[in-house]
C-alpha cells in the first residue's frame, strides 16, 4: 500500500494514475471486454466496499474470452483456441452465436470445464500508470457480486485501510496475468510476422435446423507451419511455442462441441 491510497504493483509508483481504469493487457484506452465501469481501487473511497461470492452470469453472453499462453494447454481440452484482430490475440471461443456463452449454465460456469483466466480475474484487473512498468489495482463499479454498502460478502479492505486477503490475492493474480499477457504478445507478433495465420469463418448448422456463421478469426495454417524455416522451428521450440501451435490446432476439433447447446 502506498501513500495515494491504491494498490501499486511497484513500492515506489508514482502518485499519480490515470483517471479511468485502462486494462493492461488491451492496447485502446477502452474498458475491456465484461468490464463496464472500471475505476482505480482506493482504500480512502471503496472502504466499505464488499465482493459477494462471484457466479458467472456476467459471462454469459460474451461468446469468448481472451486467453494467456499459460493456459493453452487446459484451455484446448474444451474450447477451440483461435486468433482475432490485427495483434492476433488468442480467445478461446465460448458459443457459435452472438452474446450466447454454451459454457454458463443456470448462472454458474460448467462445472469440469475449464475457467479462463480471464474470468476467474473478474471483476478485478490492471490499470497503467503514468510510469510506462507500473500498474495499480481497479475493479467493475458495476460488477453485479459487487456491494457498496452494507454487510453482505467480503470487505476489500481492513478498518485500518490495508487490503484484505481477498485484495491481496486479486492484486497477485492481475500481475500474474499481465506477466502472462506481456509473453502472450511476443507469440501472436512471431505468428503474425511468420505469416502462418490465415482468415477462417464457420458455418454452422445447428441440429434445430437454425444456421449461423462465426466470422472475423484467424488459425494457424497447418501447411505454412510445416513450411517455415529451420531456423524458425528452432526458435520457436527454445521459446516454448511449438507445443502452443499444437494446442491451437488441436483444440479446433472443440468446435463440433460447441453444436451440442
Amino acid at each position: 500500500m502506498t501513500t495515494d491510497d491504491t494498490l501499486h504493483t511497484l513500492p515506489d509508483a508514482p502518485d499519480q494514475v490515470v483517471p479511468d481504469a485502462i486494462d493492461a493487457d488491451a492496447a485502446a484506452p477502452t474498458s475491456p471486454p465484461l468490464y463496464r465501469t472500471p475505476v482505480v481501487l482506493s482504500s480512502h473511497t471503496h472502504a466499505h466496499w464488499r465482493l459477494l461470492p462471484g457466479d458467472a452470469a456476467f459471462a454469459a453472453a460474451s461468446h469468448a474470452v481472451p486467453l494467456v499462453i499459460g493456459e493453452f494447454a487446459a484451455a484446448a481440452r474444451d474450447y477451440p483456441v483461435v486468433f482475432v484482430g490485427t495483434d492476433a490475440a488468442p480467445v478461446a471461443v465460448l458459443g457459435l452465436q452472438a452474446e450466447h456463452n454454451r459454457f454458463v449454465v443456470a448462472d454458474h460456469w460448467q462445472t469440469g470445464t475449464y475457467v479462463p483466466a480471464y474470468v476467474r480475474r473478474y471483476p478485478f484487473v490492471f490499470a497503467r500508470t503514468t510510469d510506462p512498468d507500473g500498474h495499480v489495482l481497479a475493479i467493475d463499479a458495476d460488477a453485479p457480486m459487487l456491494r457498496t454498502d452494507g454487510d453482505e460478502g467480503q470487505p476489500l479492505f481492513e478498518a485500518d485501510g490495508q487490503p484484505t486477503a481477498l485484495t491481496r490475492q486479486a492484486l497477485a493474480f492481475c500481475e500474474a496475468f499481465t506477466r502472462d499477457a506481456t509473453a502472450t504478445a511476443a507469440f501472436s507478433a512471431a505468428l503474425v510476422t511468420a505469416g502462418v495465420l490465415v482468415e477462417r469463418q464457420a458455418d454452422v448448422v445447428h441440429p434445430d435446423g437454425r444456421q449461423s456463421s462465426l466470422l472475423g478469426f484467424q488459425l494457424i495454417d497447418a501447411e505454412r507451419f510445416a513450411a517455415l524455416p529451420d531456423a524458425t522451428v528452432l526458435a520457436w521450440h527454445r521459446q516454448g511455442w511449438l507445443a502452443l501451435v499444437h494446442f491451437h490446432l488441436a483444440s479446433l476439433a472443440r468446435f463440433k462441441d460447441l453444436l451440442t447447446a
